[in-house]
């Protein structure tokens, strides 16, 4: 297992990091996915951030980004709206030549419910952010990679990759977004948008709620998944552990060596 943790990435707010789990990290060497709110944008100083990251560095930690998404809208048709949620992002732009991120997570952000009768000003709206942003992440050394929640099918999202190949822009596949909010199924998913994935969010849950449970203790299929998953990917992506509990953490790794496939 020893080796595991060195291949992945565990999710870890950056409050909850900074209050009471960076020593913790470090003991155990966990590679951290840090995820910064609105809350922690306006709270942390750059030298908080900055005496956080030093120490993740001089444990020879791997860090990536998780960027705020509450309330955000990428694709807004409103003007207000979309100057907003890029002002979010260049806050976290700050943090990143503090942290050198491998990656920059951010929610892809399409819901039918909301966007489906102005797709096309959507997707135009995306774009322009999504260029944006991939350009300043990549000047920083590090790569935007975008991610699903809602979306129904990998068509809702599929011109995102298409159009921004260019920008070096990476698919993140959360399986447990798919397997609560996909119309689709996984094997779709990943036929569709594997040749485009870049990361992988992995957690467990019923195919009711959005429950970040340990791998194994739901139902998705993870053996499916990755026999699926190696056809299109030889190399593995980075891979984010997201369990919510404390105690899913450890039994996720254990699951995971035994599904692990590179």
């Amino acid at each position: 297992m020893l080796q595991l943790i060195k291949e992945v990435q565990v999710n870890i707010p950056f409050t909850m990091l900074q209050e009471s789990y960076l020593k913790r990290f470090i003991k155990y060497e966990l590679n951290p996915e840090i995820g910064f709110d609105a809350a922690a944008l306006d709270q942390y100083s750059l030298s908080d951030c900055s005496g956080i990251a030093d120490q993740l560095h001089e444990c020879g930690l791997t860090i990536t980004f998780h960027g705020p998404f509450v309330d955000l809208s990428p694709g807004s048709s409103d003007p207000k709206v979309w100057e907003i949620t890029q002002r979010r992002f260049e806050q976290i732009l700050r943090l990143i030549p503090l942290f050198r991120p491998k990656t920059l997570v951010c929610h892809a952000g399409y819901d039918e419910k909301r966007y489906g009768y102005i797709r096309a000003v959507w997707v135009e709206k995306s774009l322009k952010m999504w260029s944006w942003l991939a350009k300043r992440v990549r000047d920083e050394g590090a790569l935007l990679v975008l991610e699903n929640v809602y979306e129904h099918r990998p068509d809702d999202i599929r011109s995102l990759f298409e159009n921004l190949q260019d920008q070096g822009v990476g698919f993140c596949l959360d399986i447990g977004h798919q397997a609560v909010f996909s119309h689709a199924s996984l094997e779709k998913w990943i036929e569709s948008l594997g040749q485009y994935i870049a990361q992988l969010h992995l957690h467990d849950n019923s195919g009711k709620l959005d429950e970040h449970q340990a791998l194994g203790l739901g139902l998705i299929d993870f053996h499916m998944f990755f026999k699926k998953l190696i056809t299109v990917r030889k190399k593995p992506p980075i891979i984010t552990l997201e369990p919510h509990r404390e105690e899913h953490l450890w039994p996720s790794l254990e699951y995971l060596e035994r599904v692990w496939p590179w």
